[in-house]
């Protein structure tokens, strides 16, 4: 296990020698629990215990350090955190209250860092927007961390983003050394590609780090959805590059609903899952960060929807041929699907239709019967049904994602992963049927 950072270090390094030194700990310390469990085994110890301890070990280590590090580490770390239920049960059982803790909070930059960028973005007397201001984060995230205040105008609570000082730097010093040290940190991530997340999030950087445009498309989706029965938008009050302030809201985290009743259970997850496709049809944004971190159920059923720095603008909403597509596959339309996909870009090589379909299932399953159960077992049988086909025939190295359905792939991959992990029911093929463009009902 890592070491807890000093307080004097408590803070975003710009350098990707230092941080590239405290991610290689994530490989070297796997080593080292190799070699002590080898020496056990050796002397008499249980190999199922060993290898027990070795994988809790390992959990809390790596995700000790991307919490610690956050930047572009812990955004990864959340994205893993996403897909949890999908990995193997010996990875994701010890690493599971790792990956929930990580994907809200992290250690806190000091006071002095926080009254520091309030300063440079909202000016030498900042206090007086504010009739109260807890200096304590009420939540930490990969490039910010949350301050509970009393907007002075208004006298109600918001909630105060700030950015981390050189959070920029730190995406980029972080993504490139994931990169460089993918195949090493993939076998502790359950065979996650690690370095396609560090891609996918380095492509997003200049997006996620500039507060107003977070803040614009916050507006955006405020305004369409402004008193909607199911779902409740903060108001943006301020917003620059590096601080933006929202109406607070208060509310439990998604992910802790996992104990509820089924039934509470299922109405909060479709409406979850409803919000994904609902946005870009009535605000033309797609919320591309699909993880229980950014959802709250509030007291009054609603749910609540937060952080938009990771969006597509889709004013148009989405793709016709995505509807289009995932119809002729629940209808087992392998030819079709198979043109359908290379004449979006999704196909760069031969392959045979059936293969591809059969590929593809986990895309277009829960679509293809009137109501859906998503659970843990189903995703890890996809995971490794889809891994052992690809291991076999290649697929994955002809295929690839175009540009335009990057997010969109993100969000439908891990809005099916949040579903599995909360054990939902959900009629799922009602939700394409109101809002997926191109989408038929089954004949």
């Amino acid at each position: 296990m890592s070491d807890p950072l000093p307080p004097e270090q408590e803070r975003l390094s710009r350098t990707a020698l230092g941080r590239g030194a405290r991610l290689l700990q994530i490989p070297l310390g796997e080593a080292g629990r190799r070699a002590v469990g080898w020496g056990r085994r050796l002397t008499g110890a249980d190999p199922d215990e060993v290898a027990a301890d070795n994988a809790e070990r390992m959990a809390r280590q790596l995700f000790q350090v991307l919490g610690e590090l956050k930047g572009g580490a812990m955004k990864v770390g959340q994205v893993l955190s996403l897909m949890e239920a999908a990995l193997p049960e010996e990875h994701a059982q010890p690493m599971r209250e790792h990956l929930r803790k990580l994907q809200d909070s992290a250690p806190p930059m000091p006071a002095s860092k926080v009254q520091g960028v309030l300063r440079s973005e909202l000016g030498p007397s900042w206090g007086s927007l504010f009739t109260e201001f807890s200096m304590r984060p009420a939540a930490a995230a990969s490039i910010g961390q949350v301050h509970r205040a009393v907007w002075a105008e208004t006298q109600t609570p918001v909630a105060v983003k700030i950015q981390y000082p050189g959070a920029e730097e730190a995406l980029l010093a972080d993504l490139a050394a994931l990169r460089r040290m993918a195949s090493t940190v993939a076998p502790l991530a359950g065979g996650v590609d690690v370095a396609a997340l560090a891609r996918e999030v380095s492509e997003r950087v200049s997006e996620e780090v500039d507060y107003t445009l977070e803040a614009d498309a916050q507006e955006r989706v405020a305004a369409a959805f402004a008193e909607h029965p199911e779902f409740l938008i903060p108001r943006v009050r301020r917003a620059t590059r590096r601080v933006i302030v929202s109406d607070w809201v208060d509310g439990d985290r998604l992910g802790a609903i996992a104990d509820r009743p089924p039934a509470e259970r299922n109405r909060i997850g479709l409406s979850y899952v409803r919000f994904l496709f609902a946005g870009p049809k009535l605000a033309g944004i797609l919320h591309a960060d699909p993880h229980p971190g950014n959802y709250l159920v509030c007291p009054d059923g609603r749910l609540a929807v937060l952080d938009f720095g990771l969006v597509a603008r889709v004013p148009d909403g989405l793709p016709p041929a995505m509807g289009r597509l995932v119809s002729l596959a629940r209808d087992g339309r392998a030819d079709e699907v198979a043109t359908g996909l290379a004449a979006e870009g999704f196909v760069t090589a031969d392959l045979a239709p059936e293969e591809l379909l059969d590929y593809l299932a986990p895309f277009f399953e829960p679509a293809a019967v009137p109501e859906f159960h998503f659970t843990r077992q189903w995703m890890q049988d996809q995971f490794a049904r889809v891994r052992d086909i690809d291991g076999s025939d290649g697929i994955a190295l002809k295929l690839t994602v175009p540009p335009v359905y990057a997010l969109i792939y993100r969000v439908w991959m891990g809005g099916i992963a949040v579903l599995a992990q909360l054990d939902v029911s959900a009629r799922f093929a009602d939700v394409l049927q109101e809002f997926l463009p191109g989408w038929r009902p089954a004949p």
